[in-house]
């Protein structure tokens, strides 16, 4: 029998007295030989609930997910060298969506670093490889700054732009005893911006517009701001157009919302049109502005937390740097005070984009239209749609499911395939209530597929819509168009209904919308791990192949450099 040793405070103590300190209630990971000090540090401080998924890269895909729909901290822990390698990809996701992630991460014992002796897990410059895929990586170097290290690297995490940051813990520093030391007086804050102050001029610009458009960015959900959002746009009668991450920052059923259609012509020429843009936390990411072909107004006022994010891919007449929620406010209450409103010729205007582009992507869609009507009319107001990189996913479920609140959309903004799964499953932790619902492609699925099991483990209700098309389609379209051929794109699927009962989901093949309506309707009622794959060479092509992301095929065409 153990004898029961003399209980006293280590590094791995003091990590975890941080993370309680920070509010942290969840943390994604795996254990290992190389972070097991920390993981016994956790159990027996009792109060963080510990997920074991299946792989460090859907790990943090987790701690991601768990981040965006709550707003809260993520964290993960993994092992060292090849662990951490595996972690690398998913955290270059959270960076590219500035997702607030503390990655924790062993390292191998501090008298063997760099050494290339061989001790094991060992990686020949594994801060190197985090720093490129992170925000920021840092090593603790002395296990007595372990409480500042820890803390300065959550405010890191959390400071606008928010991002992942590692902290390399070597091995036998977390074992190491040292003195329970209390920080005082440091607070984790979000932006290190604090004036309201609206100068004269910027307000005047904005009184003066007759055809006023604002672009919404995740920015706005990051700073809670959506309220100050509508009431801005509300208060000027704008056309609000919404990048992928700024789904939901203002609902999607209303009148002044043109959604994410910012790369269609119909919006082009309107904002052709436009006399002013405001835009609030938009990154203009190539991909989303026909890699920055979209015409913007020379009145520009760009609102941002991060400094360079100014003039950065669209020049700006004026910049506003600072938290979005304080400075949209403070435009509507200056706005107010001015008694300034809206043109209702131009509002007509707004409604009649609004549903141009609806209706040109519905032509599109053939058997499809029926599966995103119906996803949106049996599913809660606040589902949260996760979304992988596949094709329906791109077409219509980024564009024509509404999103009626922040939180609720998620995709990758990093465009990597096969995340969704493990990032579905942290929204499901975070928000255990709602009704969470993937889409993803066969392709992509494969890549984190075992984390099925993590799911059901945890008994999390979440429902997979699955649209096997046995390969790559968006590459598919792509190289078909481009080159008249294919490569590389035909995968042999798994029998997906046998797999997913292996995995403890409620499963079924569908090959129509009325299936899959009834089908639905089930998964939602069921509240158990529910996968519906969708045979789509039964129900049948889309009635215009999806050719990829505006501009992403200029890349291919021969030409000279």
């Amino acid at each position: 029998m153990k004898i029961q040793e003399e209980q006293v405070f280590t590094t791995a103590d003091a990590i975890v007295k941080e993370l309680v300190e920070a509010g942290v209630e969840v943390a994604f990971g795996i254990v290992s030989i190389h972070n097991m000090p920390i993981y016994d540090a956790i159990l027996r401080e009792g109060s963080i609930k510990l997920i074991c998924s299946r792989g460090e890269s859907g790990a943090v895909n987790m701690a991601d997910g768990y981040a965006r729909s709550t707003g809260k901290l993520g964290v993960v822990i993994t092992s060292t060298g090849t662990g951490a390698g595996n972690a690398a990809g998913s955290l270059v996701e959270a960076w590219a969506a500035g997702v607030p992630l503390l990655h924790l991460t062993g390292e191998v014992a501090s008298p063997y670093l760099g050494t290339g002796r061989g001790y094991i897990h060992e990686c020949k410059d594994q801060l190197s490889m985090m720093s490129g895929a992170s925000k920021n990586a840092v090593r603790l170097r002395k296990p007595e700054q372990t409480a500042a290290v820890v803390r300065k690297a959550i405010q890191e995490a959390m400071t606008a732009p928010a991002g992942p940051v590692t902290l390399e813990i070597p091995i036998d520093f977390q074992s190491a005893i040292i003195e329970d030391v209390s920080l005082e007086g440091v607070q984790l804050v979000t932006s290190q911006i604090t004036s309201t102050v609206i100068p004269e001029e910027i307000v005047e610009k904005i009184v003066e517009a007759r055809r006023p458009v604002i672009w919404a960015g995740g920015g706005v959900i990051t700073a809670n701001a959506s309220n100050e959002l509508t009431k801005l746009a509300e208060l000027l009668g704008a056309a609000v157009i919404t990048s992928q991450s700024g789904k939901g920052s203002i609902p999607e059923d209303h009148e002044q919302c043109i959604g994410h259609f910012a790369a269609y012509e119909s919006t082009k020429e309107f904002l052709r049109k436009a006399d002013l843009l405001i835009s609030v936390g938009v990154r203009f990411r190539g991909n989303e502005t026909s890699n920055w072909k979209v015409p913007v107004p020379e009145e520009h006022i760009a609102i941002d937390a991060d400094w360079q994010a100014i003039n950065r891919n669209y020049k700006a007449s004026f910049g506003l740097v600072g938290d979005a929620k304080d400075m949209l406010a403070a435009l509507v209450q200056n706005l107010e005070e001015k008694s300034v409103s809206a043109v209702p010729t131009y509002i007509e205007e707004v409604r009649s984009l609004r549903n141009e582009v609806r209706a040109q992507l519905r032509e599109t869609l053939g058997p499809y239209e029926q599966f995103v009507d119906s996803m949106r009319e049996i599913l809660p107001r606040d589902t949260i749609l996760v979304r992988d990189v596949t094709v329906q996913a791109n077409v219509w479920g980024s564009r024509l499911y509404e999103i009626y609140e922040p939180r609720t959309s998620i995709h990758a903004s990093g465009g990597g395939i096969g995340q969704g799964l493990p990032t579905a499953i942290g929204a499901q932790v975070g928000c255990p209530d709602k009704t969470v619902v993937l889409m993803a492609g066969d392709g992509g699925f494969m890549v984190n597929v075992g984390e099925m099991v993590t799911a059901a483990e945890e008994n999390l209700p979440i429902i997979i819509v699955l649209f096997d098309d046995a390969g790559y389609g968006v590459l598919r379209n792509i190289q078909e168009a481009e080159y008249g051929r294919q490569v590389a794109v035909d995968l042999l699927s798994p029998e997906f209904v046998k797999l997913a009962e292996a995995m403890h989901f409620d499963a079924v093949r569908i090959g129509s919308g009325d299936e899959f309506v009834c089908e639905l309707k089930k998964a939602k009622d069921r509240r158990k791990p529910s996968m519906i794959v969708v045979d789509m060479e039964a129900v049948g092509p889309m009635a215009k192949p999806f050719g990829g992301p505006p501009g992403a095929a200029e890349a291919f065409k021969p030409k000279k450099l």
